[in-house]
């Protein structure tokens, strides 16, 4: 899979910056650039890349096992389950974790009904 054939992120956002540094190392921007990639709106529900849709683990619920409920949000959005928050055309989902203080990444790109 290539980033541009993602359609919706769930990114592991403990820290303000781990979203910039997924989004870049990952693929979605270059090195170095990923203050400039997001501005504007662009990695909002409505924008040209959802990220987080849920709100982000700072906002909707980091204390805890905030992983699984990426995987949770990434498979409604497949499902056309998230209302008023459904990124439109959502057929590919990439979740991505981290832990041990930045040493242990997880990504799993998950597929709706379109990809199969």
């Amino acid at each position: 899979m290539k980033p541009s054939e993602i359609d919706v992120l769930a990114l592991y956002d403990a820290f303000t910056i781990n979203t910039i540094l997924f989004l870049e190392d990952l693929g979605f921007c270059p090195k170095g650039e990923g203050g400039r990639f997001v501005e504007g709106g662009r990695i909002g529900p409505t924008g040209e890349l959802a990220v987080n849709t849920n709100g982000g683990g700072l906002s909707y619920c980091h204390p805890g096992m905030y992983g699984l409920f990426l995987l949770i949000e990434a498979v409604r959005q497949l499902r056309r389950q998230c209302n008023e928050r459904q990124v439109p055309r959502a057929d590919l989902a990439l979740v991505h974790g981290n832990g041990g203080v930045l040493s242990a990444q997880a990504t799993t790109i998950l597929g709706g009904p379109a990809t199969v």
